[in-house]
């Protein structure tokens, strides 16, 4: 369900993107005095996008411009905050375990994170590990990005992850599954020479 808001979100996002640059464009245009659609209200570079009246309906009213600017001050903050929101994946902050006597107990989201990625570097051909939790903080789910060696078998880098780290983050939660997706990436290296 996340999945699909999120898209819903950049589709939108998108959508007003594009209706802000078509009516920039269309401005833009017109004050350039190219051509324009026949509905458009202003045609021509003598147009201006409010009249006179309309610019000094609130001028004697000290309050106007002030409020004016800071309108659209906070209006490109939330524009900016929610433009960021878009890249920021969320992470899990808690991961809740059942233990059994119907209280339970929360385990930081980012030291349970510390410790796969200190049990998977400790494995063969693994160089560098990233893990992150995300989902619900009872179905924690994880993204897993590991460098290997360049001597390193993907399939048992994989298989030492599976077996490992994640049996061991599985087990010490007390989790019945731990849905994972790994990306796995090879470290550059330099062709060996053969003599």
């Amino acid at each position: 369900m996340t999945v699909i808001l999120r898209r819903v979100n950049r589709v939108l996002l998108g959508l007003a993107g594009l209706l802000l640059l078509a009516g920039g464009g269309a401005v833009l245009a017109a004050g350039f005095d190219l051509p324009v659609p026949s509905w458009w209200p202003w045609s021509g570079p003598s147009d201006v996008l409010l009249s006179e009246a309309d610019r000094q309906r609130w001028r004697d009213e000290g309050w106007w411009w002030p409020v004016v600017i800071a309108v659209l001050g906070l209006l490109v903050l939330l524009a900016l905050w929610w433009l960021l929101a878009q890249f920021r994946r969320a992470r899990l902050a808690e991961v809740l375990i059942d233990t059994g006597d119907g209280e339970g107990a929360a385990v930081r989201g980012r030291a349970l994170e510390a410790v796969m990625e200190a049990d998977a570097v400790a494995q063969d051909g693994v160089s560098r590990a990233r893990i992150a939790l995300t989902g619900r903080r009872t179905a924690p789910r994880t993204r897993v990005a590991l460098r290997l060696e360049p001597y390193a078998s993907p399939g048992d880098a994989l298989t030492s992850l599976t077996t490992e780290a994640l049996a061991n983050a599985r087990t010490s939660t007390g989790l019945p599954s731990l849905p994972t997706e790994a990306r796995l990436r090879a470290v550059k290296h330099r062709a060996r020479r053969v003599t």
